[in-house]
């Protein structure tokens, strides 16, 4: 058995430092990446933020928000592919509101 004996870190051992930067403001900073797996070789462009969907909170429109600004989605580990095709179509077709008089 490997023991790790390396120091392991935790929020309160870390301090982010401000950098000094040529920016302008916080509405010029670009935060979309491009990346290159390493073993498919497929490219990914976007921001690199993991959203963990919650089966209480989600909804397929909140998956369609994400995949509009570009941060990755992670779906159900217990959805079947058909379920969510069904319900992905039932979202799609009903209106996102109701009229009011």
């Amino acid at each position: 058995m490997l023991i790790d004996n390396d120091p392991k870190l935790d929020f309160d051992d870390v301090l982010i430092r401000p950098k000094r930067s040529e920016l302008g403001s916080r509405k010029d900073v670009d935060l979309i990446r491009e990346y290159t797996f390493k073993h498919s070789q497929h490219k990914y462009k976007g921001i690199p933020i993991l959203a963990a969907n919650m089966d209480t909170i989600a909804t397929l429109a909140l998956v369609f928000v994400h995949f509009m600004i570009l941060i990755f989605m992670l779906g159900l580990k217990f959805d079947k592919i058909d379920e969510r095709l069904k319900r992905l179509e039932a979202e799609l077709l009903s209106p996102p509101y109701e009229p009011t008089q």
